[in-house]
């Protein structure tokens, strides 16, 4: 009697205590599990989990944004990569999940994710930018690139070996054969930093490859695609910054401050902050330059209406000039009006004694002058007949002058030889 009176108080005395082991904030029948999604003593986990949920809604918003902007793109050449850029933000979509996967505690499940989704996420976005890098470099030289399938082949190619590496070395970690018929499963959690950060160097060496590639891109005649080499040369220094940082705190930063449940967070937060990275300086920078025009559509929009003002231009400067030096040899052909000579026909009858400058006589050439500036061609086709023009007029008009001596002398000359007869 005495035992089974003690066990009744016993697990009535556990039910207080599993409910007190709840953290604030955390309901109490919530699995220990995820008590660092709404643990409000680990504050980091709630600030990561919120950066991560944007981070993911923002990845599917701009998925949506990608495709919906492929007919407003007018230069195939950035529409080829629109493959490799949802093959990107897949795998920004991925390390923003990969975050909760951090952040919820150890177990079986976890632990073997963790190990082989980091490396096989990051794989993804650095593979597709070192295939963007790479055909950047030809398209700064060349102008003239390779086809959109075979860049995402070489990004899914370089993807999948980073795949075959984590596949090989998580078999080997956790199915450990120690000798006998048996082949017990190891424990994924129990693996040193150091082993984990050893297990990344493929995703270490697309790093360096794609620095290199990105700074290639930088010299080259074709200078507009410099600045989607730029937005790599940016991303990638970004993380390699990161990268270097979360690696001395993980491998041995943590132990040194004798705080090791840190590791978590530190891989939580590298994730967040590399996964922006590639939001705000690879992926937004991209898709806004995708529906510019190139130079190709630049050089056919800009350049040809350029063309017709200054064509148009030279018409009304045509023109202008033509009705300058018309009135020019108008105006010549009119005596000085402070001489103020008197025509020789002021005498006869029908002539009401004006000077001459008060009347409109047109000059022959100016006549000829005024027709050819109707002449309909010459709204198509500049002539060039200024000079000739001008010269014309000037011509026309000494002779219109000596006309006038000329018929100024001749009464006069007449009247000398009635005068000698007489």
């Amino acid at each position: 009697m005495m035992p089974s009176a003690l066990q009744s108080p016993l697990w009535i005395s556990l039910l207080p205590v599993t409910a007190a082991a709840a953290p604030a904030g955390c309901a109490a029948s919530l699995d220990s599990l995820y008590f660092n999604l709404c643990d409000l003593s680990a504050v980091w986990g709630i600030v990561l989990q919120a950066l991560a949920s944007a981070g993911i809604l923002s990845c599917f918003v701009l998925a949506l944004v990608l495709l919906a902007s492929i007919p407003f793109i007018q230069d195939d050449k950035k529409k080829n990569t629109i493959g490799i850029q949802l093959f990107f933000l897949f795998g920004t979509f991925g390390l923003f999940c990969l975050v909760f996967d951090f952040i919820i505690s150890k177990d079986f499940a976890t632990c073997a994710s963790r190990r082989f989704l980091f490396g096989v996420l990051f794989g993804i976005c650095f593979s597709c930018l070192l295939a963007h890098a790479f055909r950047l470099n030809l398209l700064v030289r060349k102008n003239n690139g390779p086809k959109a399938w075979h860049i995402f082949i070489l990004a899914l190619s370089l993807t999948l070996v980073e795949v075959i590496i984590n596949t090989e070395w998580l078999i080997i970690t956790i199915v450990r054969y120690n000798g006998t018929s048996s082949a017990p499963l190891g424990d994924p959690c129990n693996i040193a930093n150091m082993d984990f950060a050893m297990a990344l160097i493929y995703i270490m060496l697309l790093i360096i490859v794609t620095f290199g590639l990105a700074v290639s891109t930088q010299w080259g005649n074709f200078k507009h695609w410099k600045k989607h080499g730029i937005f790599i040369l940016v991303t990638v220094c970004f993380s390699i910054a990161i990268w270097i940082v979360w690696i001395v705190m993980y491998v041995y930063g943590n132990d040194k401050v004798g705080n090791e449940t840190w590791n978590d967070a530190t891989l939580s937060i590298a994730l967040v902050a590399n996964a922006w990275v590639f939001v705000f300086m690879y992926i937004i920078p991209e898709i806004c330059h995708l529906t510019k025009a190139g130079m190709e559509q630049n050089y056919v929009e800009e350049v040809y209406p350029t063309r017709g003002v200054g064509y148009e231009t030279i018409l009304k400067e045509q023109q202008a000039q033509h009705m300058y030096i018309e009135n020019k040899a108008f105006s010549m052909d009119e005596p000085n009006a402070a001489n103020k000579p008197k025509s020789p026909y002021s005498g006869y009858p029908g002539y009401n004694g004006q000077l001459r400058n008060s009347v409109y006589q047109p000059t022959e050439m100016a006549l000829m002058n005024k027709s050819s500036l109707e002449n309909p061609y010459d709204h198509y086709i500049p002539r060039v007949t200024i000079n000739q023009s001008a010269f014309s007029s000037n011509a026309s008009t000494l002779r219109a002058e000596d006309a006038f001596t000329a018929g100024s002398r001749q009464p006069a000359q007449q009247e000398g030889n009635n005068g000698r007869t007489f």
